[in-house]
């Protein structure tokens, strides 16, 4: 498949990715019940999933964001949180929705600053769970997909920014990371 001048390998397409969101809504229904929520999409990579899956939940739910960063095109950095715009959690069940698992520091260090806030529980749902990369001993409670460790754009997920709106998971082999560099 061609995206701007980049050919991509599609590892999930999107009748897929509705049937993961589906399953990951009927185990989130099923653990919950009808017991309010409060549901935390972590930003940016989360929107899509975040949009899909909320409307397949059938619990009464407060919707919020926090906003974290650790990828600089395909190099891991310094972790950011920023939870200025966060609902308050106090007391609540908490569930945290993220794009992707892949070391596991980022939900970790997610986790921890959403803990010291006081909710009466938390939980994590994950569209994708990357193999081979875990640097952490927790795993998310919810999972749709396990993944090859590949690098993987769309359905929110990016590289540089770009790719976010695919409605498929793709790869993006060395070559293609090299020619988005390059500024397609």
């Amino acid at each position: 498949m061609i995206c701007g001048f980049v050919i991509v390998k599609i590892l999930l397409d999107e009748q897929q990715l509705n049937e993961g969101v589906e399953k990951l809504a009927r185990s989130i229904n099923d653990s919950y019940g009808s017991r309010p929520l409060t549901i935390i999409g972590i930003m940016t990579g989360s929107v899509i999933l975040l949009a899909d899956l909320i409307r397949k939940l059938d619990m009464p739910m407060r919707v919020g964001v926090l906003q974290t960063a650790s990828y600089h095109g395909t190099q891991r950095g310094t972790l950011t949180i920023d939870a200025e715009m966060m609902l308050d959690v106090t007391q609540r069940d908490v569930l945290l929705v993220d794009d992707i698992f892949d070391t596991g520091n980022t939900l970790t260090a997610v986790i921890e600053r959403v803990r010291q806030l006081g909710p009466q529980s938390i939980q994590s749902a994950v569209l994708l769970r990357k193999t081979g990369q875990q640097q952490v001993t927790g795993q998310p409670d919810f999972v749709a997909f396990d993944i090859p460790d590949e690098f993987v754009v769309g359905y929110g997920l990016d590289y540089n920014d770009e790719y976010r709106n695919l409605s498929h998971i793709a790869c993006l082999e060395p070559d293609d990371l090299a020619v988005s560099d390059r500024g397609m």
